[in-house]
């Protein structure tokens, strides 16, 4: 069990409690996943919209005097920024990793670490 399952009042009251609880039932067969780069590409995306986002809300706060319509501008760019960024995309999955199949992994051997005997003194 979970540290959330184990901790948590539905839990306590002997409900089983995960998030396969809360979610539809096809949502097992979805595939969540995201490549290295393309969490890379995601980050560097929500990074510069929310700066010009920023930057645009104040602007126009400013032009318009206006506090109510900074913060609605800004509101709708972390929207549209949100809705870009985190679904798992087509366009962050371009570079899959592709993992050695656990019998072609039993041929391989497995990297040795060596450790130097030798100490390093200090020069004074």
């Amino acid at each position: 069990m979970s540290y959330f399952t184990q901790n948590s009042l539905l839990s306590f009251l002997g409900y089983p409690v995960s998030l396969q609880t809360f979610l539809p039932l096809s949502a097992p067969s979805l595939h969540f996943t995201m490549d290295w780069q393309g969490q890379k590409l995601a980050e560097q995306i929500m990074q510069i919209m929310l700066l010009v986002f920023a930057v645009t809300a104040f602007v126009a706060g400013y032009v318009l005097g206006s506090f109510q319509m900074m913060v609605l501008v800004y509101a709708g760019g972390v929207t549209l920024t949100g809705l870009i960024t985190i679904p798992n995309w087509p366009f962050f999955n371009r570079h899959p990793l592709n993992w050695l199949d656990p019998s072609e992994a039993e041929k391989h051997p497995k990297p040795q670490v060596t450790v130097s005997s030798k100490k390093k003194g200090f020069k004074r």
